[in-house]
């Protein structure tokens, strides 16, 4: 097994953090701002998003400290465009999802053969999060 660089995966796993944490502020933003007749089941799924994405950042941060790192305190920059239409707020939030298993196909490389258990955590976070893009998915075919 090849020799495994924290430093590398300190900073993938801070990305992680920072987007995980705009997650939660995207998904909770997202659900105060839903109107019209299906607006109780797509508040439920996003502020379960928000919970999700605030769970993630603190396993990723749980990694990082295990590994002599040092959490960001940041967030990843979230866009605002003033368009709260509920096919505007799931194209966002696929849009984070696929970002989301970016990140985590970007530590799954930087651990290949390294470290099973963080193999492990990352293979097992891309299929969530592209559950999730499937799922947004799913929601948006009523809009095409």
């Amino acid at each position: 097994m090849e020799t495994l660089d924290n430093k590398v995966v300190c900073e993938i796993l801070n990305r992680i953090v920072e987007a995980e944490m705009a997650g939660v502020v995207r998904y909770a933003h997202s659900s105060l701002m839903i109107t019209g007749p299906y607006r109780l089941p797509i508040v439920t799924f996003l502020q379960e998003q928000a919970t999700e994405s605030l769970a993630h950042a603190l396993q990723a941060g749980e990694f990082i400290t295990g590994f002599d790192g040092h959490p960001s305190q940041r967030i990843a920059e979230i866009a605002e465009n003033h368009n709260h239409s509920v096919q505007q707020i799931l194209e966002e939030s696929l849009e984070h999802e696929e970002h989301a298993v970016s990140l985590y196909r970007e530590l799954l490389r930087a651990v290949t053969d390294k470290s099973i258990m963080l193999e492990e955590y990352a293979r097992g976070q891309i299929g969530q999060e592209e559950q999730h893009a499937m799922e947004i998915k799913k929601m948006l075919k009523d809009y095409s």
